[in-house]
């Protein structure tokens, strides 16, 4: 400072705060023909922390006053006034940024970031693993989500319906990792991956094929730019009829076998399916109860009854439970892919097996039954099936009774057939309804006129006596009776005797 002094006139400045460690600044004011003027100095701020530091920050917020130079020697005429710009300050964010920034952060602070070991995840994620991810920012077609552990992912919008927002938790999977970049591909559950040549296609993962023609084996398809070809077996869960109605459509499928050589790429939907059925079934089954109405597709037919999926769990109709009416076979009620409400009415958690009921969805006719036909009502029927001990009579839908053996004929009768046949009607009397075993037994016999006994028709050939005349009174022998133990036996003459 003495050199600076020296320079400008031997004056020495003027010190403001003679604190040691200052920051001092001189303003000099240049007028035309005069000497330069005297510095003065002005504080602006102080390196050390005492206990006028925070009146001191804050007289840096604000503007400077403004301060006039003292004018030079000689000079003469008013000085200009000078003011001191206020030092810069950090902009605001905008509201975009700031959102941006708090999703990123999540529930933690920033602190807690910045406390935290830096450097790459040491956590590896299994590849085919599934995670929840929050989304933390998305730069063009690419979404990045947070997948915990410092660990971050990175999966095309294009497999969004709708674009999440930002701070929105997807669940993803795990497809490989990019050592360069340290990031994990994902993708969500189900989601197609884009191929361009033989060289991006591996076996096991899932694209999107276009189905571009079918023939006798199966469905012809598009992956890009490559030809592949599904099975008719591994089209869908069920059986598939018709080919072309596939024609077309968009199926994600998981490829079973590519071969780059042979160009030869196999490609399957029903893996997806089974996919997410599997997936399925055990969050349904924690949700169904005995006594649910449920909807359901009939899967397949058999003999004793029919199954139907449920959302990714079968269960099973039995041929009694479909009707109310007597069913020889489902097929009768029930087709393949038919869409079914039913009910649930057996679960066992050990097994897994569901029994339903599709016939639950009607009144059931033997609740009203008893009052319907009471004893002794003559009712109108089709015989439906015969047997040994009698036969069944088909009253109304989901009503028959059976007419026992016996009542069929006032008479002995040795077989139902000689009496009765399939598809006949006849007329019978009720004579019992148990609604709770739903049973009702008939009487044909009940209906019959008593034949006349063969006693009576002989009196009336043989005597000119009226059937219901009394009996004619017995007649005493006239003569001894013979036998007896008085009478010679015949043995006297050859000796014997009594």
């Amino acid at each position: 400072m003495s050199d600076e002094n020296a320079a400008s006139g031997g004056q020495p400045a003027q010190e403001a705060d003679p604190q040691p460690n200052e920051t001092e600044t001189a303003t000099q004011e240049a007028t035309p023909g005069a000497s330069p003027a005297p510095r003065r100095a002005i504080k602006i701020g102080s390196q050390r922390e005492d206990a006028a530091a925070p009146k001191a920050k804050a007289q840096l917020l604000e503007p400077g006053p403004e301060v006039a130079a003292e004018p030079p020697p000689g000079a003469e005429g008013p000085q200009e006034k000078r003011s001191f710009p206020p030092p810069r300050l950090q902009p605001k964010l905008s509201p975009e940024l700031e959102q941006e920034i708090a999703a990123a952060l999540g529930d933690g602070s920033l602190d807690d970031i910045l406390s935290g070991a830096s450097g790459p995840a040491t956590d590896t994620l299994a590849e085919d693993s599934r995670h929840q991810g929050r989304v933390v920012s998305m730069h063009g077609d690419d979404i990045f989500v947070d997948l915990g552990a410092r660990n971050q992912g990175v999966l095309s919008a294009k497999q969004f319906e709708s674009v999440p927002e930002l701070g929105a938790v997807v669940e993803v999977r795990v497809i490989g990792f990019n050592a360069e970049e340290g990031l994990y591909h994902v993708a969500i559950p189900g989601a197609a991956a884009d191929v361009a040549d033989w060289t991006q296609v591996e076996e096991g993962m899932i694209v999107e094929a276009t189905v571009t023609g079918h023939n006798k084996g199966g469905l012809e398809c598009s992956v890009s730019n490559l030809r592949g070809f599904m099975p008719v077996s591994q089209i869908s869960l069920y059986r598939v009829e018709e080919l072309e109605e596939f024609v077309g459509q968009k199926l994600n499928c998981v490829v079973t076998e590519a071969n780059a050589e042979r160009r030869n790429l196999v490609l399957s939907h029903r893996a997806v399916l089974e996919r997410d059925r599997a997936e399925k079934k055990e969050k349904l089954l924690g949700e169904l109860a005995v006594g649910q109405q449920r909807e359901g597709v009939v899967s397949r037919l058999q003999p004793f009854g029919a199954f139907v999926d449920l959302g990714g769990v079968d269960g099973l109709i039995h041929v009694s439970q479909m009707s109310w009416d007597r069913v020889n076979h489902p097929s009768e009620v029930l087709t393949e892919g038919q869409q079914v409400k039913v009910k649930i009415v057996k679960i066992e958690p050990e097994t897994g097996k569901i029994g339903l009921s599709y016939r639950d969805q009607w009144e059931n006719p033997w609740q009203a039954a008893a009052k319907k036909y009471p004893p002794r009502t003559n009712v109108t029927g089709i015989v439906t099936k015969l047997a040994d001990f009698g036969a069944f009579v088909k009253i109304e839908a989901g009503i028959q009774g059976l007419v026992h053996i016996s009542e069929l004929a006032h008479g002995r009768v040795f077989r139902v057939a000689d009496v009765l046949s399939e598809g006949q009607e006849v007329e019978a009397q009720v004579l019992s309804v148990d609604p709770e075993a739903q049973r009702m037994s008939l009487s044909l016999k009940a209906l019959q006129a008593r034949p006349e006994s063969k006693d009576k028709d002989k009196r009336l050939a043989d005597e000119d006596v009226p059937i219901d005349s009394p009996p004619l009174p017995k007649q005493k022998p006239s003569g001894p009776l013979k036998g007896g133990t008085n009478r010679d036996s015949g043995g006297e003459q050859f000796g014997l005797k009594w």
